[in-house]
């Protein structure tokens, strides 16, 4: 992807929270020379890779296949420093764009609709890797029911979903209904090794910088501008 594509991700997404007065985080609003101020008071955010994530899964075509998200809370897996259990993403996919079809080897996870149009979730069993052909439980709202394998559930405004492992579910936008602000809580989540995708596909894109960065992403922090203990206010 090239940085403009990424700014321009990040603004539409700070556009749409706003609309739906879901407020960020004030680590979402950091420069690339606040990060460079940051010290390890901040390591939560590095380690556990909170903030902005674009990615458009190395196919390069981000208005078709791809994701702006943001991860505002996370534990870590790895790391018996953080406690935490849970982690919680708010992303956009707008309309016209797919998430393509992927599995999570560990984590479960709820899909909100937080605002905007209509988002269809499309399910399968996984068998060994492959789409199964059997039914498949849908938990959705404190409603329990099956579905045909394939099946696109979708998600008004308010609506949520849970997403179980080795659930296969992708992303899309009923025609016409306009850009979907989408929250995620779930168990600690691990992109670089919980994802299962399909179809082969990249997770973090290979930037071109034709222009400055609006924000870093979370795999572009600096390390911490000095070593030592944390900071106490008084």
């Amino acid at each position: 992807m090239k940085r403009s594509e990424v700014n321009k991700a990040i603004k539409e997404m700070e556009a749409l929270a706003k609309k739906h007065s879901f407020a960020l985080p004030p680590f979402c609003n950091w420069t690339k020379e606040d990060w460079e101020e940051k010290g390890h008071e901040y390591d939560e955010i590095r380690d556990n890779m909170l903030g902005w994530d674009i990615t458009d899964y190395g196919l390069g075509d981000f208005e078709k296949v791809g994701f702006a998200l943001i991860t505002l809370r996370n534990g870590n897996q790895n790391n018996p420093k953080y406690k935490k259990v849970y982690a919680e993403k708010l992303l956009m996919l707008k309309e016209g764009q797919h998430s393509p079809m992927h599995f999570h080897w560990n984590k479960s996870e709820d899909i909100i609709n937080r605002g905007g149009g209509t988002l269809i979730i499309h399910v399968y069993n996984d068998k060994d890797g492959e789409l199964d052909d059997t039914d498949v439980l849908v938990n959705a709202d404190g409603r329990s029911y099956y579905v045909k394998a394939g099946t696109g559930v979708e998600l008004r405004p308010g609506e949520s979903i849970t997403l179980w492992p080795h659930q296969y579910h992708d992303f899309d936008v009923v025609e016409g209904t306009g850009d979907v602000l989408i929250g995620e809580v779930s168990m600690c989540n691990d992109d670089n090794t919980d994802n299962r995708f399909y179809e082969p596909v990249g997770r973090f894109p290979e930037i071109e910088e034709d222009e400055e960065p609006y924000r870093l992403l979370c795999n572009e922090y600096p390390l911490a501008k000095y070593r030592g203990e944390l900071i106490y206010e008084r």
